[in-house]
């Protein structure tokens, strides 16, 4: 075992609140707690996941202390153009930090781990944030597509207050085709299921485990909580049985509630035993994809756990009402009008509005403190001329000060929630609504902000932040 201390400091978790009963997905109808699986919601996508998941990890964690942050999914929106960037832009994070793309791979949050923890070992004090979103999709009702799902994890490293220090690692590389997509690929493509789990998953799941057991002397008993990847649920528990863990040192996979979340699949269940483990814990972490990577963490004392838990975003589920409004919200079905066309927003006017688009920075006046959005020139309280400081937006609840209901605008299950919300220092922001019913809102409520998908006009997509009900820890709406 390694003596570093570098490890987890801060970890946060995202499971869209938008499910798919996956009753719909052959034209049936769901029964109360059916089976189902977290799918993003139609202006969700890795990069918007991945923000919200950091948002939760950060908290009130200083932001000005993250040195860098490392991006790893293999559904990023973006072939070429970094994601890692535009995620580090939405925190209003320095500019001098390093941001990295990881993927290619299911295990490409494995190594986004790593390179983050043999960072803050070359460079001790360092913090590298690690984010891990993924939004994969499978041809439309196949069984593959039932197993999927959406979520995100982001986990804070360092060598300050650890949590849960990483102590040994182990890998396996094999080249296989179980699972991929290509350049031109929409959907992911497959091979039979008995060749991917026998010769993909279980023989590389096995062999990097008795592996990592011979270099650091342990066996599965040695293990309070497991994060074990699998295709699907009968594959976790037989894999689990053949390496001799009990089934009560399995995370739950989830299947049923969650589903296969690609690279956050395994960080996600290390969420759920961070969060049921104690000092003292040996924790492991098994990932897969082209081989198969283990990670082992020993609990420390230190925690810095967020405010809302993997059991609080379960709780929040939002059913949808058909399967062709999942159709709609990925572009499945065919329209009249495809709305990723046209010019989109030009490059200079993203560039030039980019910290209250994608960072939702306010302008506070240096004379009374009025917070204006979107910038301005002159204080319309005190009439000062350019004596403004920027001041952060995202990270403060807010309340609605008006809304109405677009029934016209194009949204998989209208209406579209539009209003003026009232940021707690003061400043009116024009926004739409997610994540909320008609006959959810009212004048007062209490929201937070969100980051999300506007449009894909231009054939890309277009971000900004949106309001949504501000949930408590249990689960209810903040009153």
């Amino acid at each position: 075992m390694s003596d570093s201390a570098a490890g987890i400091v801060a970890w946060g978790a995202y499971i869209p609140a938008t499910r798919l009963p996956l009753a719909l997905i052959h034209g049936g109808r769901p029964d109360g707690g059916a089976a189902e699986k977290a799918v993003a919601a139609f202006d969700e996508d890795a990069i918007t996941l991945g923000v919200a998941a950091a948002m939760e990890c950060l908290g009130q964690l200083p932001r000005e202390r993250v040195d860098g942050l490392y991006f790893a999914s293999t559904s990023s929106p973006f072939r070429e153009k970094q994601a890692a960037a535009f995620v580090a832009k939405a925190l209003d994070l320095r500019t001098d930090i390093n941001t990295q793309d990881f993927g290619g791979s299911l295990r490409a949050s494995a190594g986004a781990m790593l390179a983050a923890v043999n960072a803050v070992r070359a460079t001790p004090g360092t913090q590298i944030l690690v984010v891990v979103a993924d939004t994969r999709l499978a041809p439309p009702r196949t069984p593959l597509e039932a197993n999927l799902g959406d979520a995100a994890v982001a986990l804070l490293i360092g060598d300050v207050n650890v949590a849960a220090s990483l102590a040994a690692s182990c890998a396996i590389t094999d080249e296989i085709f179980d699972i991929w997509r290509g350049e031109h690929d929409d959907y992911l493509r497959a091979w039979e299921d008995r060749f991917n789990v026998l010769h993909g998953y279980t023989e590389n799941i096995r062999a990097v485990c008795e592996r990592l057991f011979a270099q650091t002397g342990t066996t599965a008993a040695d293990y309070a909580r497991v994060a074990l990847y699998a295709p699907d649920a009968r594959s976790h528990a037989s894999v689990g049985r053949q390496l001799g863990f009990a089934s009560g040192q399995l995370e739950n996979p989830l299947f049923g509630r969650v589903g296969n979340c690609g690279t956050a699949f395994a960080p996600l269940l290390l969420v759920a035993a961070l969060e049921a483990s104690r000092a003292g814990d040996r924790l492991l972490a098994v990932f897969y994809g082209d081989g198969a990577e283990a990670l082992v963490f020993e609990r420390q004392s230190a925690t810095c756990a967020p405010a809302r838990d993997i059991s609080w975003h379960l709780q929040r589920a939002r059913p949808l009402r058909s399967y062709e409004s999942f159709l709609q919200s990925r572009h499945l079905n065919a329209v009249e009008h495809d709305p990723r066309g046209g010019e989109g927003v030009p490059a200079t006017v993203h560039y030039r509005e980019r910290n209250s688009d994608i960072g939702f920075l306010g302008m506070r006046c240096i004379h009374c403190d009025t917070v204006h959005f979107p910038a301005c020139r002159v204080c319309y309280r005190c009439h000062a001329k350019d004596a403004f400081e920027p001041v952060r937006l995202s990270d403060r609840p807010g309340r609605v000060l008006s809304y109405s209901f677009d029934y016209f605008f194009p949204t998989p299950e209208p209406p579209l929630i539009v209003g003026v919300c009232e940021v707690d220092n003061g400043a009116r922001v024009y926004l739409q609504m997610t994540d909320a019913s008609a006959d959810e809102v009212r004048l007062d409520l209490p929201v937070e902000f969100v980051f999300r998908r506007i449009h894909e006009a231009g054939n890309r997509p277009n971000y900004f932040w949106k309001s949504r009900p501000l949930l408590a820890a249990s689960g209810e709406d903040a009153r």
